[in-house]
């Protein structure tokens, strides 16, 4: 087996455009080699704990609404040739992901950290929910079955909120400035969302040399 280490965010688009077209992969290759992990990387690590009214996010990040606009035109044009369909009039609020990381590090305990985040970016993209809201996030906790009331206690303190911030340090000191980054066998990088065809020409390769004719 091979560690194949994933730095995202559950908000970043890119992050699920690239995550969509690894799953594809990995459903065509069910016996694929990874051990995947997801490692914390916040876009906006000084964005307010309570979030912000996501078109002001979006201007403010991009330098007005003009250039807004073009970004995730770019952005939206992507996704559909990706064939996601995302529910960008839903989204009305970019939130503080730091509770949301916790979150998968909690469900990376259990065994459920893929699940969760699979639940998230569900939740944010397609379901216009909040995921900086400790209420959506328990619900996403029950339903990917981890104990409700444990994950309330703990989102109402700050359990493992140093341990993100530190991780999210440590992928920046390590060079990472975008996501995903894709890092397979804590050796060879891959920067940005990678198509099927490249996942699936990794695989096979891997596979030949290990079963070589």
């Amino acid at each position: 087996m091979l560690k194949l280490d994933i730095i995202s965010d559950p908000i970043c688009p890119w992050c699920l455009i690239g995550k969509t077209w690894l799953d594809r992969a990995l459903e065509q290759r069910p016996d694929h080699p990874f051990i995947i992990e997801w490692h914390p990387f916040q876009l906006n690590p000084d964005m307010p704990r309570e979030g912000m009214e996501r078109r002001a996010y979006l201007e403010a990040k991009f330098g007005g609404k003009k250039a807004a606009i073009e970004v995730y035109g770019r952005i939206e044009q992507a996704a559909k040739s990706a064939g996601i369909n995302v529910n960008w009039e839903g989204i009305t609020r970019t939130p503080n992901t730091l509770d949301a990381h916790r979150l998968i590090h909690w469900a990376g305990l259990e065994g459920r950290q893929t699940a969760a985040k699979s639940a998230l970016m569900r939740a944010y993209f397609f379901e216009g929910r909040d995921i900086g809201n400790a209420a959506v996030l328990a619900d996403i906790a029950e339903a990917i079955e981890m104990d409700r009331e444990m994950t309330e206690r703990l989102l109402a303190g700050d359990a493992d909120s140093d341990n993100i911030r530190a991780r999210d340090a440590h992928a920046r000191e390590r060079g990472v400035s975008g996501v995903p980054t894709f890092i397979l066998a804590n050796a060879h990088v891959l920067t940005g969302a990678q198509q099927t065809d490249m996942w699936l020409n990794i695989m096979d390769d891997l596979a030949e040399k290990q079963n070589p004719q």
